[in-house]
């Protein structure tokens, strides 16, 4: 595309001075950080109404259910907005289309939310349609991000990006492949194929754009300044990806030294991430703050999913009930490493989109008459509030899920809907009343 054609299609009247031209405008990751927003709610809702079922069977159509709202409606659909706002930013290239990122938002939409609400209800046509919408929507998604990060850029954040676009389309087609099962019955997906399928979307895809943007995010909100080359992140980077491969792999073809070979290059590139994070914490300038605390829990979350999966694998020959709880509370510690590190950076990244939007439309001052900062466009009570519930309704979902107690279960999904609806809330109001002033 020629550099007055990307103009044109990436363009954004009233930028502010100053703000990269690469940049998409505020629409674009706003909107998939709403839906992921609500998709947390509905995440929450649904964790309620399986209460019971998931201590019984984690496998089961309901539980199954409330598991895709969590992932494909919450995680990914943040992540997804993530990888379209830092791409362009990493790579100083902008999308290939602002287009083609609206009609992302909405194929994903409605794939992560019919999706469930097919295997809930068991109607077939609906999780067919889902499945081309999810197809159609990454296919969009590589051709709007794998354009500007084949074209340019280095670093091993544009890495972590690269390895991201190929673990999307690989937990896509792992998707089509059990929304085609579901029509065809073409094999039994017993609880290690569902199993295989969550790592590979959980690390190949969602948890390696983290761990790659984390790089660039952690030096900036910590003012923190690394010199040389980082080892611990480009070994983080390198390794989680094959690792969660060669895991899952494993476990789907029941290869046993596969699954062994695929853990424990996965543990080398999860520990790098958490000595990465060790070295931006002892070289940080900034005292400890909220962001600073969610994104230790988030961490502490990596290590709690280990042990509980190391428990699962040392129990499963004995207690198999035992064993496959272990297995789905270590999968939602897992998210919560996800969960617990999108709330945070939420709370840092939407400040600053919001500011732009702000700045753009003649808001300068905030509610006390000074330059308008980062700080007025939300509360900070109600964010601590936030880490709060979501940090105990990870733990609810973990104990529920892992001791089999129907009321931890309710408990997590009744925390989670309320996290929705904090952040929401909190992220939103502030700047909607400085717009209102503005008006007057």
């Amino acid at each position: 595309m020629s550099a007055t054609r990307a103009g044109r299609v990436n363009s954004w009247q009233g930028r502010p001075p100053g703000l990269p031209g690469a940049v998409p405008p505020p629409s674009v990751p706003l909107s998939f950080f709403a839906a992921a927003s609500a998709g947390l709610v509905a995440c929450g809702v649904a964790w309620i109404w399986v209460r019971s079922t998931a201590v019984g069977d984690p496998t089961a159509d309901p539980v199954v259910a409330a598991v895709h709202l969590a992932v494909l409606a919450t995680l990914a659909m943040g992540i997804i907005g993530a990888m379209h706002q830092f791409t362009p930013v990493i790579t100083g290239r902008p999308l290939y289309s602002i287009r083609l990122a609206r009609l992302t938002f909405v194929t994903w939409l409605a794939a992560s939310w019919l999706l469930p609400i097919g295997i809930a209800t068991e109607q077939l046509a609906i999780t067919a349609i889902s499945g081309v919408f999810a197809g159609v929507g990454i296919v969009l998604l590589v051709i709007n991000l794998g354009i500007p990060l084949l074209v340019k850029g280095k670093g091993i954040a544009v890495v972590a990006l690269r390895f991201a676009l190929v673990g999307a389309v690989l937990t896509t087609c792992l998707g089509i492949t059990f929304v085609g099962d579901r029509q065809g019955h073409w094999f039994h997906l017993a609880g290690h194929i569902d199993l295989a399928m969550a790592i590979i979307g959980l690390f190949s895809w969602l948890g390696i754009t983290y761990i790659g943007v984390a790089e660039k995010l952690w030096s900036m909100f910590m003012l923190a300044h690394i010199s040389g080359a980082h080892r611990a992140g480009q070994l983080a980077v390198w390794a989680t990806p094959p690792g969660a491969a060669l895991l899952a792999t494993g476990l789907a073809w029941s290869i046993s030294s596969l699954a062994y070979i695929g853990a424990f290059v996965l543990a080398i590139g999860l520990a790098s991430h958490l000595v990465s994070l060790y070295d931006h914490m002892r070289q940080r300038r900034r005292k400890v703050d909220l962001h600073l605390i969610f994104v230790v829990t988030s961490a502490a979350w990596l290590i709690v999913g280990a042990g509980l999966a190391i428990s699962a694998v040392l129990t499963l020959p004995d207690d198999t009930h035992r064993g496959e709880a272990l297995a789905a509370a270590a999968t939602a510690a897992f998210g919560g490493w996800l969960l617990e590190a999108l709330v945070a950076h939420a709370h840092k990244v939407l400040p600053f989109i919001l500011w732009s939007v702000l700045r753009a439309r003649g808001v300068a001052t905030g509610p006390g008459g000074k330059p308008l900062m980062f700080a007025d466009l939300y509360h900070r009570r109600w964010a601590e509030v936030t880490y709060l519930t979501v940090t105990f309704g990870i733990a609810a979902l973990c104990l529920g899920l892992g001791a089999s107690l129907p009321t931890a279960v309710a408990l997590a999904g009744f925390l989670f809907v309320l996290t929705g609806i904090v952040i929401t809330t909190n992220l939103s109001l502030p700047p909607i009343w400085l717009l209102a002033q503005l008006a007057r």
